[in-house]
């Protein structure tokens, strides 16, 4: 079923949870980011692809080195955000989309505005990074 949002659509709290027109926003919300992310991907591919590695000076050659490796770090957050995203859009077809994993709760509008591949709820992911915090330390 084709659902089409009405120009500046936004959910709100007063709306049916997960309603079609919440779940074609935020997916149209993650195709859109994941677009961004592939486009900016492929430009750090030809930068480092066009760059020229034969920088007479060490400095010069080092700074190169440094500025790829750091541009590297950021596609390989991409691909984890592309993979997130995908993972996103799978719960959106499945329907369970903006159900927390670990108890089934809504996750909430506000959450998903802000973070829209979210999978726990605020407390759920707080109890989370309690226990990473502890497992860390010991």
């Amino acid at each position: 079923m084709a659902v089409t949002l009405p120009p500046g659509y936004k959910p709100s709290e007063s709306e049916e949870y997960m309603n079609p027109m919440q779940l074609e926003y935020f997916k149209q919300k993650l195709l859109t980011w994941r677009d961004e992310l592939l486009e900016e991907s492929e430009t750090t591919v030809n930068h480092l692809r066009e760059e020229n590695w034969q920088e007479p000076d060490i400095n010069d050659r080092a700074s190169l080195e440094s500025d790829a490796a750091l541009e590297l770090r950021t596609r390989d957050r991409y691909r984890k955000l592309i993979n997130k995203i995908d993972k996103a859009l799978r719960q959106i077809a499945d329907g369970n989309y903006g159900f927390c994993e670990e108890t089934g709760d809504e996750i909430g509008i506000r959450r998903l505005e802000a973070r829209p591949i979210a999978t726990l709820t605020i407390e759920a992911q707080e109890r989370h990074e309690r226990l990473e915090r502890v497992q860390r330390d010991e």
